[in-house]
């Protein structure tokens, strides 16, 4: 393990990390936020200069980035960068330490739970750092690293390869700084469009930046304590459906679309399959909105209280269903109405895709469209083995044969994936979660997507839950944002040894 290598380039990371809260500051000075001002500059400051302290300890290091080391740089950098990006919050007072870091960590890893009780009583420039760290966590830290610094050298297609989530990310990837930037430079140009389109619908160009960052890098951080329903605008919520549906999206598709190859989304079957889970999910919930589904119990009165759940009028269930439905899937966590009140159907259906999640290769999170994909052709092939004993079909996705390699790989991370689940849910319901809310919560924190149900749903925050439950979700959330491996080979001893 080339330790002096890693202490180098995360010393740059946070560099990058300080600087970046710069901009947030002059939203303090623009606000006259001075206390707030001081907090930023002395993080920004801090974290800077500890950067500055890791690159002199990793200078003269040999520039080379094995596969251990990129693993280790992704994993430690999102771990750092999370600490740092706490500090604004921890500095001003508005959180203790625990909950400023769970605030940073729901940030970077677009999650978008909250532990502010009261989000419009914290200064604006906070709330700017706090949307701010949706942006560069959906981008990708690690991918905007490789993409601005061109002298990274042959560890950068390493480091992409384990930063980037889903199976498709264990494909080589040809000139991967071109690719890198390119991604980004796409990033930018969907940023200043959705911002733009946000403005031109009524909102200020602080709120359009806050939404844009929330929403195209599926987070879900409002300074809104309604989130955007507040805002009580069909305008509004078209743009940020079509943002969002674009942030759960592979962002390697519009790159080829940039590069001439126009019926590049249609063309994926894992595209075409997201989409037709968004436009079915919706169609349901907003039936079951309108009152469609079965009354509970059956005959006789129920012992125990049954809340009424809530209907609508079908223009507004289609509304609030499509926003809810594409913000659930896309793991973005913005709200327009409290779906807590809703029928069980839906309920259980947002939680579904929430488990879902979007595409591989976007901001999205969960288990990802294509491993449902590849899950479900393995399982057909199994049941036609049964009796079809000597007919060898090859996984194809696309068209291309997926190797037993990758195979394996979407396999070992359902299964680390389903146990670290049923491991979350027993420890929160051991710190006094009710069944709901602790099932709910490691849903939310796993898939990165943000409100639950119940004590955590969306017109609550995880305040409640304490230190302990908030720390251990912090956690939930890295993993759920770098698909378990990169966090959970950190805790081998193993890992680091010679």
């Amino acid at each position: 393990m080339n330790h002096r290598i890693m202490a180098k380039y995360l010393g740059l990371i946070c560099i990058a990390n300080g600087t970046a809260m710069l901009p947030c500051a002059g939203w303090a000075m623009y606000f006259g936020e001075i206390v707030s001002l001081e907090c930023l500059l002395a993080s920004a400051a801090l974290s800077i200069v500890f950067g500055l302290g890791l690159s002199w300890w990793g200078r003269g290091a040999v520039a080379k980035v094995f596969e251990r080391e990129a693993i280790g740089l992704v994993g430690l950098t999102w771990i750092l960068v999370s600490v740092l990006g706490a500090l604004p919050f921890y500095f001003n007072g508005v959180l203790g330490l625990n909950d400023a870091i769970f605030e940073s960590v729901s940030g970077f890893t677009t999650t978008g739970s909250t532990v502010l009780p009261d989000i419009e009583s914290v200064d604006l420039s906070l709330l700017f750092w706090r949307s701010l760290t949706h942006w560069l966590g959906g981008i990708g830290i690690i991918i905007l690293f490789v993409a601005v610094l061109p002298y990274i050298g042959a560890g950068g297609k390493l480091i992409v390869r384990s930063e980037t989530t889903g199976p498709t990310a264990s494909r080589p990837l040809p000139r991967f700084r071109e690719s890198a930037t390119l991604i980004f430079k796409i990033y930018l140009v969907l940023t200043f469009l959705n911002t733009a389109a946000l403005m031109l619908a009524g909102m200020s160009f602080y709120e359009a930046l806050v939404h844009a960052f929330g929403g195209l890098a599926t987070g879900g951080f409002s300074n809104r304590q309604g989130s955007i329903g507040e805002y009580n605008s069909v305008a509004i919520e078209v743009i940020i459906i079509v943002f969002m549906i674009i942030g759960g999206t592979n962002f390697g598709l519009f790159a080829a679309m940039w590069l001439g190859e126009r019926n590049a989304l249609w063309k994926d079957s894992e595209w075409r399959l997201y989409i037709y889970i968004l436009a079915g999910a919706t169609v349901l919930v907003a039936l079951n909105l309108v009152g469609f589904h079965a009354p509970f119990p059956h005959g006789g009165e129920s012992p125990i209280p049954i809340p009424e759940a809530q209907h609508y009028e079908l223009g507004y269930a289609v509304r609030v269903a499509a926003f809810q439905v594409v913000s659930c899937m896309t793991d973005t966590g913005y709200a327009t109405d409290d779906f807590d009140r809703w029928p069980f159907f839906s309920r259980m259906t947002l939680v579904i895709i929430m488990v879902i999640g979007g595409s591989a290769g976007s901001t999205s999170s969960g288990i990802k469209v294509v491993r449902l994909l590849m899950y479900a052709k393995l399982a057909y092939h199994r049941l036609e083995s049964t009796f079809r004993p000597k007919t060898v079909r090859p996984l194809r996705i696309n068209g291309e044969v997926i190797n037993e390699t990758v195979q394996n790989r979407a396999l070992s991370f359902f299964l680390l994936y389903v146990g670290w689940f049923v491991f979350g849910c027993l420890f929160l319901s051991l710190q006094g979660l009710p069944f709901d809310s602790a099932v709910s919560a490691m849903t939310a924190c796993l898939n990165n997507c943000g409100p639950g149900l119940e004590h955590v749903g969306a017109a609550r925050d995880f305040h409640l839950i304490g230190p302990i439950g908030t720390a251990f979700l912090s956690l939930t959330m890295l993993l759920g944002r770098l698909e378990l491996v990169t966090i959970l080979v950190l805790f081998m001893p193993s890992f680091w040894r010679r």
